[in-house]
């Protein structure tokens, strides 16, 4: 067969994304304080585009009944604007000269509060400032500072002893007696390799030499963690009593002492939607605080005016023309986004409407479909404009997720029940529960057929438990 080149027409359809629908799409899925970051980036690199003011409100101008200051002469009226009465009052003044000077020559003094806080020292900070205080050699001094550099944010040693003297150059012994001194630095019990060394050299400085309690430390832990207290009582001979003193003790030791010494800090959510109940009805709001509003700089009109009328515009024209659709295009896509995020709140109030007026207990089952079938949109839409949005309800701040939920099914034929809803009354069971006889999730299982009528099995109970962060009956059973 001889191969031969032939053209050919061939037509068809695919679907590509420009630039700009990409951009549209990113920011759908953006945060609050994600889109902050892309809009100010914008309003640095593209000249074209600022910020618009505010509108002040203006006084109302004096009319012409108005004899306020009528009977005041002109010349009056301008002494009065031009004289400066700081230097009239002196002392006497709210705004002294003296104060006036202080701030231009000490301008700290202005700084904001924050800026005037210390930061917070680090576990490693802390630990390094407390070897250079003690008595140590140079070559102590360095093998405790790689020790200390290996030490993780929770206060472990993260390496074996072997390998750090051979890091430092020094014998295995040395580096454990420079690392027996670092373990009651504070925070005592730092550098230790497993818990059961960190709450031993804790025993240790608070001067607790008792034998049961270092023997429970040392061989019972995981006993205690299972709450298995009957062989323990048996073998040591003790007490309900004296077996509750030995855990209240060992409760007051920390088993991460390194935690108080981190460097995470909180972060708070601020919620894209507010919906308010007004009446018999909900208002939805959306939070627009912070957000730069956007318009196109006027003082470039006339180069875009004159680079229109141009059939073929220099490299300047082309500039400013691509960063005038830039800027438009940005402004439609958050329009256009700030709708989406309105249409898909309103379909959530109508969808979960005895939520927000009940409570959780009463959260329908819901899918990405439904909303999207509702609003006219693809369900990839309403799933990228729900990532990472916050709404506030009249029961608190909840993400646009914990909306769409699965349901169970019912065995009263009342409809479905939503996941988000067993859960919810999981949890106030337990709450409530005797802590001595702790529900079993076969009864949790039968008490939600009794009063929510859903069909639920054993482990599905113990599914959604393990979500919420509950132990299981056994764990959460109080002996004392």
């Amino acid at each position: 067969m001889g191969l031969e080149l032939r053209q050919q027409l061939k037509l068809s359809q695919q679907l590509v994304m420009t630039p700009q629908l990409q951009q549209a799409i990113k920011l759908l899925q953006l945060s609050r304080l994600e889109l902050k970051d892309v809009v100010q980036t914008e309003l640095l690199e593209n000249p074209l585009l600022e910020e618009a003011e505010e509108e002040k409100e203006t006084e109302p101008a004096k009319s012409a009944g108005d004899d306020s200051y009528s009977e005041v002469p002109s010349d009056e009226n301008e002494l009065r604007q031009s004289a400066d009465w700081e230097d009239y009052l002196g002392e006497f003044s709210s705004t002294a000269k003296q104060s006036r000077i202080r701030e231009f020559e000490s301008p700290e003094e202005m700084q904001g509060f924050e800026a005037r806080c210390s930061s917070k020292p680090s576990l490693e900070g802390h630990l390094l400032w407390q070897l250079h205080l003690s008595d140590f050699s140079p070559e102590e001094v360095r093998t405790g500072e790689i020790i200390i550099g290996h030490i993780d944010e929770h206060g472990y040693l993260g390496l074996d002893l072997d390998e750090l003297a051979g890091l430092a150059g020094v014998e295995t012994e040395k580096a454990r007696q420079v690392l027996y001194r670092i373990h009651f630095f504070d925070p005592v019990g730092v550098g230790a390799r497993d818990l059961r060394e960190c709450l031993l050299i804790q025993l240790r400085a608070s001067n607790q030499n008792d034998p049961v309690l270092e023997n429970l430390v040392s061989e019972h832990l995981e006993d205690i963690e299972k709450k298995r207290f009957q062989p323990l009582l048996k073998k040591f001979k003790l007490s309900r009593e004296e077996m509750r003193d030995y855990l209240l003790a060992l409760q007051s030791l920390d088993p991460y002492p390194g935690s108080d010494f981190g460097s995470s800090q909180p972060i708070y959510v601020s919620p894209d939607i507010f919906v308010y109940s007004y009446e018999d009805d909900f208002v939805i709001l959306l939070n627009d605080d912070g957000l730069p509003k956007l318009q196109l700089s006027p003082f470039y009109g006339d180069e875009l005016h004159a680079a229109k009328n141009k059939k073929a515009g220099s490299k300047d024209d082309e500039y400013l023309q691509d960063k005038m659709r830039s800027a438009m295009w940005l402004m439609k896509s958050l329009q256009q986004r700030q709708r989406t995020l309105y249409k898909v709140a309103e379909s959530l109030v109508r969808f979960q409407n005895d939520f927000f007026r009940h409570g959780v207990s009463q959260l329908k089952p819901l899918i990405l479909k439904d909303v999207a079938d509702d609003i006219d949109m693809h369900e990839s839409t309403v799933s990228r404009i729900t990532t990472s949005k916050y709404m506030s309800t009249p029961h608190g701040i909840f993400e646009l997720k914990f909306f769409f939920n699965s349901g169970l099914g019912s065995s009263s034929g009342g409809g479905d029940v939503g996941s988000a809803s067993v859960k919810a009354a999981i949890k106030e069971m337990i709450d409530g529960e005797d802590d001595k006889k702790p529900l079993s999730d076969e009864v949790i299982a039968a008490r939600l057929k009794e009063s929510l009528g859903v069909n639920i099995a054993r482990r599905t109970v113990a599914k959604y438990r393990s979500a919420l962060g509950i132990a299981s009956s056994s764990k959460r059973k109080k002996f004392f």
